[in-house]
């Protein structure tokens, strides 16, 4: 059986070469699923995805009708598959329910201290020979307060590190993890943590109860010298509302990984293109804001456990079997 992949990225594609050798055939594409796209896949009986790809209601008719049965996301979030329509259509949806927390959380900390000690700016000084440290200012974590939404495994290896530097710790979660309460931390609610943290990190995952968890209220709440991180999920912060609070020179900085509407601009090169999106051309005018292209996950563990794990999945579906990854049975 061949296997169709989409949005295959140039380093990832080996890995999934290698990880399928003699267990089936998989052709990888670069280019990411959506409407446009979906006809490819006609004759393909799986098909594995990237977390950009669109798995609304008129891309999962489209795939059924070419034959597609099983749809292999290479990702944790499943935010854009439309399960309900999945499983009436009769296909199988799996996706990689865990892979390294370490290569998020070591990046959330990158972001976070990538703002604070002004890195960006002092290396495009640097470049031009400008050795000047006006304005490069940062703080020391230690001894100051970091507050982890989401405690799961990437919330708690976050808050090692946070511990690892010496901070006070705040937690907010639907439950409470023992191994974060090991470490000192304290459980609050969203608004205390909101209120008294320095460093707030986002970990938890992106659906109807968290859309916008960080929205104007909640960015009112926090510190005007706070520093904002989000590795997880973009719609966990109403960009716009954002937008307006940098307008009026709070936060000491924002680093973020993900955008709410990211999906068509993310994991593309959109270098020679005029960017249509107002609010992240508005984002990216501050100083005081790193983006990134949602590349938290990227590194040779986190992708190659995701890699295996897709090919796991696979197997588990040719031989009948169901497991953990699995979102919709196979009918």
């Amino acid at each position: 059986m061949e296997i169709l992949a989409f949005g295959v990225q140039a380093d990832e594609k080996p890995l999934m070469e290698r990880a399928f050798a003699g267990h089936h055939e998989i052709r990888c594409l670069d280019v990411f699923l959506n409407e446009d796209t979906a006809p490819i896949a006609a004759g393909y009986e799986v098909v594995s995805t990237s977390v950009n790809a669109d798995l609304g209601n008129r891309v999962l008719e489209i795939l059924a009708a070419g034959g597609t049965r099983m749809v292999a996301q290479r990702s944790t979030g499943f935010n854009n598959v439309d399960l309900p329509v999945a499983e009436r259509l009769g296909m199988t949806v799996a996706r990689v329910s865990y892979y390294s927390p370490y290569s998020v959380a070591e990046f959330a900390w990158t972001l976070a201290m990538a703002v604070n000690r002004r890195i960006v700016r002092a290396s495009t000084r640097t470049r031009d020979f400008d050795f000047r440290l006006h304005g490069l200012m940062g703080r020391d974590m230690h001894g100051r307060t970091a507050g982890v939404l989401g405690t799961g495994k990437i919330g708690v290896a976050f808050a090692r590190i946070a511990h690892g530097f010496g901070m006070r710790l705040l937690g907010w979660d639907v439950a409470e993890n023992p191994a974060c309460r090991d470490l000192g931390m304290t459980y609050v609610t969203k608004e205390q943590l909101l209120a008294e943290s320095d460093l707030i990190s986002l970990h938890v995952p992106l659906m109807p109860a968290t859309q916008h968890l960080i929205d104007a209220d909640a960015l009112k709440i926090m510190r005007d010298d706070a520093i904002l991180v989000n590795s997880s999920r973009g719609g966990l912060i109403d960009t716009a509302a954002l937008v307006d609070e940098l307008r009026e020179g709070r936060f000491t900085g924002v680093g973020l990984d993900v955008y709410e509407a990211e999906a068509g601009l993310f994991f593309l090169d959109k270098s020679l293109q005029a960017i249509e999106d107002d609010t992240l051309a508005r984002l990216l005018t501050f100083p005081n804001v790193l983006v990134t292209s949602h590349q938290a996950y990227y590194t040779e563990d986190a992708v190659g456990q995701i890699v295996e794990t897709t090919v796991t999945n696979v197997l588990d579906y040719r031989a009948g079997r169901r497991s953990e990854n699995v979102l919709v049975p196979r009918g």
